[in-house]
């Protein structure tokens, strides 16, 4: 490798030494003059200029026509400032007026009011809601909707114009309410929303109540009846109930009224217990309580000459069937004349109008012979009216704390027992 070379300097190395006519120059002065001037739109010092500097170091020529002999004396064609046109932009968003911000501002404050009176409402409904449910004893926390805006002008007030209320599952005597539903008016608060609620004063209310047919056939134990609407007043119930371990059909009617003004009442007719397929018990005090046969079993005993002779074989049941001791005595040995007894167009209707009742507990034997369980027999004979129409008893009274609240309107739907709410004056809590 070879030994670096000095290249002399045609000055002194010395700026400061004593020799006279040398003059010393900085050697970044050179560069600095070497260097373009400062220009503004180029600060970076990375030699871009501007669209018109390009233009302008052009000459002009982009102005002269061109070859195809366009005489356009207009401006020659130039591209895009996006720098300029950025610039605009910011200009624009600054030159929105005054008035637009502040229309804005209002409309945003606005938003935050609503979605706080929103939120308030929602936080005053959950705590309405807990106060009630404990107040009332409630198996499941009612629906509170409170109505109205702004929300938060009311409470300040302490007055509501609107609430509604929807409560499930109230218990009234021995069945459950399946809805109560309220609206209440002109409520006066007393206290504090929602920290220090202590009651209020209802001006109005009204509302309804349901007494559903499901709910019914669930609590009153008797799960194998079924409720349905027969009328705008009435009920039929249809069911099986066991009976001395047999299972008979039920049918009832049920006939709804009001009792006195909190109250709902009903009367049951029309009870009827089957047998299925032989015979049909009605309790007392019907107009005919007793045990009787089915059509078709009373047709096929008129054909069966067994059952017939069993029949014609108790003085007493042929005496009802219309049939002298004496025919019954030639009936018992003589196949001519029971034929002719049991062919007669009046012996199945006599038979059908016959009460088994007495004998099929006095003669069990018979009772077996027409297909009858003398222990069934005797069961339904032991039954009383109260206890069978308990079991479709669908009374009930609304709940004491319910004070002020009256029942009105009350009618039968498909879902169940209908009836209207009505009530003023109302106070609920402590009004004082």
């Amino acid at each position: 490798m070879r030994s670096p070379t000095r290249i002399p300097s045609p000055q002194s190395p010395h700026p400061h030494s004593g020799s006279p006519g040398v003059h010393y120059r900085n050697p970044y002065e050179e560069l600095a003059e070497l260097a373009d001037p400062y220009d503004p739109d180029d600060p970076l010092g990375l030699g871009l200029t501007s669209d018109d500097d390009d233009d302008a170091d052009l000459g002009g020529r982009r102005d002269k026509p061109t070859a195809s002999g366009s005489g356009d004396d207009g401006p020659g064609w130039s591209p895009p400032n996006h720098r300029r046109s950025s610039r605009r932009r910011r200009g624009r968003f600054r030159a929105v007026p005054r008035t637009a911000k502040a229309l804005i501002g209002l409309v945003v404050l606005a938003l935050l009011l609503v979605l706080g009176d929103r939120c308030a409402v929602m936080y005053a409904e959950r705590k309405a809601e807990q106060e009630l449910q404990k107040k009332l004893n409630l198996a499941t926390a009612p629906n509170v909707t409170i109505h109205g805006f702004p929300f938060l002008t009311q409470v300040l007030g302490k007055d509501l114009q609107q609430v509604d209320i929807a409560v499930p599952d109230v218990a009234a005597d021995r069945v459950s309410l399946a809805e109560v539903r309220a609206q209440v008016q002109d409520i006066r608060i007393v206290g504090d929303l929602p920290s220090s609620f202590r009651g209020a004063t209802v001006g109005r209310m009204k509302g309804d109540v349901l007494l559903s047919f499901e709910d019914l056939s669930r609590e009153l134990g008797a799960s194998q009846v079924r409720f349905r609407a027969l009328g705008p007043s009435s009920v039929r119930a249809d069911g099986k109930l066991p009976v001395a371990g047999q299972q008979v059909s039920l049918h009832a009617q049920a006939h709804i009224g009001r009792q006195g003004d909190r109250g709902i009442s009903t009367s049951v007719t029309d009870m009827r217990l089957d047998i299925p397929g032989i015979a049909t018990y009605r309790p007392g005090p019907e107009p005919r309580p007793g045990l009787y046969l089915h059509k078709k079993a009373a047709k096929q005993i008129s054909e069966d000459s067994e059952k017939a002779r069993a029949l014609l074989s108790i003085p007493s049941v042929a005496e009802k069937l219309g049939v002298s001791p004496v025919e019954a005595g030639q009936a018992l040995n003589d196949e001519q004349k029971l034929d002719e007894i049991t062919d007669s167009p009046r012996f199945v209707p006599a038979l059908l109008a016959v009460n088994l009742v007495q004998a099929a507990n006095e003669h069990p034997q018979l009772a077996r012979k027409l297909g009858i369980d003398p222990t069934v027999a005797a069961a339904l004979a032991r039954m009383k009216v109260p206890e069978l129409t308990n079991k479709l008893e669908l009374s009930f009274q609304l709940p004491e704390k319910a004070k002020g609240i009256r029942l009105a309107n009350i009618g039968v739907s498909p879902e169940g027992i209908r009836a209207d709410l009505a009530g003023t004056g109302l106070n609920f809590g402590k009004t004082r």
